[in-house]
């Protein structure tokens, strides 16, 4: 039996539109694109001179700032939890920004609404209104003080078997092996293929009659952008997304926002001799999995989680279970060529395709960034090698390749976007693409997976990332420049959570991005809380003029 259920590619995009009631004739009637965000600034959360600037007009752009972080979604264990030090560290660098951004995966294991009050409210409580009391927030009512903005993970979107979930309510054994032992969060069901997070952020126009929703669209779709009315987000008042997808402009910078659990199915295998080798390998690496997961699995059950040493051995046998699951996952759908014949969401790659193209053309555009879950490009230990990274990396170069034909006159020396921020990968990594061959060459990208969820190591590759050239050579396309995640063994475990905050300055026509790791980590039975040097990413400049100070 498999241990969770991850929805098709279709199901997922139907479901999706059917709750924002995607193009219905009642928002078509109003003009409104779905797809775009104005966000209304607060006093409580930035400063005057900022307040003072129009995020979406004309005007000279100030220095803002915001936070970024991902694959947070754990609740407490061993009578801790990391991503409540995250969060309280978020809140001392909240002051001055604008937002927030997550790269996905808001609640484990499987995005079931039972998990948002430990897993997401509680840890969160700062950032949301009544906070001070977060038993009292409804998980599908929540109300942010900082304007809160998600992607989906592949977590939001998992089910559970439905006699799985009746058989861990029932029968203690497995109770005990997998809540309290090696401390999964697992309840009845599971996100009922996304439900609970459209219902927790976007605006979950199905639950409205047609009476209501003409006056909710009255209401809250007032902003205008390009002549078409689009959702207003006001913090401590009203605070849903309006897609699954999305975009927004702060200062003359579009920020893109992407679901990539959409476009993410492994490419199929080729059907020459090459693709038929490669298939056996996949066999033998799933056969290895296997049997490493009932090594892990037995072991566990004769382990202690009341005993602090025994249980950080619980939590790292959790942290392997999970990425062998993970991988298992990812060649099954490589071996299943129904599945992976073409899927795609061609609709949302469209969409970004003439929003990165308008973007460029906009002279009060200044500057590009997108942000999604699953990295192209990461030196994680399990991630490289996914075909699902193959698979994002392939469909972005197509999208950057057409762009970057339409809109080549003007792109010049800059790179078609200025940084890209992931998640889904549990660490904190700053790389660079070099000369790939296609538009994402010379791009910037920001890892941001490591903020409470089990951490992960960096491959023993090394930092760079390789690809064939044709040739039967290997040439490096991308080179990982800062790696923060799990290292070190025993005693001498190093586990540093993360976040970044990202200073957005510079110039009317090229911004500097200055990115701060910030990283939590228990060190000598205490938190402690590290700024790093900060990555300074200056457009102006050919290839970024990035500055990595020591």
């Amino acid at each position: 039996m498999k241990f969770v259920l991850d929805p098709s590619i279709q199901t997922k995009i139907r479901r999706m539109k059917a709750r924002v009631r995607w193009r219905e004739s009642p928002l078509q009637a109003l003009n409104i694109d779905q797809t775009r965000l104005h966000l209304d600034l607060n006093l409580d959360i930035t400063d005057d001179a900022a307040i003072a600037a129009s995020s979406e007009g004309n005007a000279a752009p100030h220095p803002f700032s915001f936070l970024a972080l991902g694959d947070s979604g754990s609740r407490s264990y061993y009578n801790d939890n990391p991503q409540r030090r995250v969060a309280e560290a978020m809140v001392a660098q909240s002051k001055g920004c604008r937002f927030v951004l997550h790269t996905g995966d808001v609640v484990y294991l499987v995005g079931s609404r039972e998990q948002y009050p430990k897993n997401f409210i509680e840890p969160y409580r700062e950032f949301l209104l009544g906070g001070e009391s977060p038993r009292s927030i409804a998980y599908d009512a929540m109300c942010f003080r900082l304007p809160f903005l998600p992607v989906l993970g592949n977590h939001d979107y998992y089910d559970l078997p439905v006699i799985f979930g009746f058989l861990l309510q029932l029968v203690a054994p497995l109770r005990r092996l997998l809540r309290n032992q090696i401390n999964l969060d697992i309840g009845w069901h599971g996100s009922f293929q996304g439900d609970a997070y459209a219902r927790a952020f976007l605006d979950y126009l199905a639950a409205l009659n047609d009476k209501q929703l003409h006056k909710h669209l009255q209401k809250n779709y007032t902003a205008i952008f390009n002549q078409h009315r689009c959702l207003r987000y006001q913090p401590g008042t009203f605070t849903r997304l309006p897609n699954r997808y999305y975009q927004f402009r702060q200062e003359g910078i579009d920020f893109f926002a992407l679901d990539s659990n959409t476009f993410n199915a492994p490419l199929p295998l080729a059907a020459d001799e090459h693709g038929k080798q490669h298939r056996r390998e996949l066999v033998a690496q799933r056969e290895e999995n296997l049997l490493l997961k009932q090594a892990l699995l037995q072991e566990s059950l004769s382990l202690d989680g009341q005993n602090r040493i025994q249980a950080s051995r619980l939590a790292d046998h959790y942290a392997k279970l999970e990425q062998i699951e993970e991988q298992l996952r990812d060649i099954d759908k490589q071996l299943n060529d129904a599945l992976s014949a073409n899927v795609t969401d061609q609709e949302q790659l469209n969409w970004l395709i003439q929003g990165l193209i308008d973007s460029w053309r906009d002279e009060a555009a200044r500057g590009r960034v997108l942000y999604f879950h699953h990295p192209p490009y990461v030196t994680e230990t399990s991630k490289w090698a996914q075909g699902q990274t193959l698979a994002i990396r392939h469909r972005l170069r197509q999208v950057f390749d057409q762009v970057s034909s339409a809109v080549l006159e003007r792109v010049e020396a800059r790179s078609l976007v200025d940084l890209v921020i992931c998640g889904h990968a549990h660490c904190f990594e700053y790389l660079q693409t070099g000369e790939t061959g296609h538009g994402d060459r010379q791009i910037h990208w920001l890892v941001c997976g490591g903020s409470g969820f089990s951490l992960r190591r960096q491959r023993l590759e090394g930092p760079d990332l390789c690809e064939p050239n044709g040739a039967g050579e290997q040439k490096v396309v991308a080179t990982s420049k800062l790696f923060i995640g799990r290292a070190g063994h025993g005693s001498q475990m190093q586990r540093p959570y993360s976040f970044a905050r990202i200073e957005v300055a510079g110039t009317a026509q090229f911004p500097i991005y200055n990115i701060h790791p910030q990283v939590v980590e228990r060190i000598d039975h205490r938190w402690v809380e590290t700024s790093l040097a900060p990555i300074t990413i200056n457009t102006s400049i050919p290839g970024g003029g990035v500055e990595l100070s020591a």
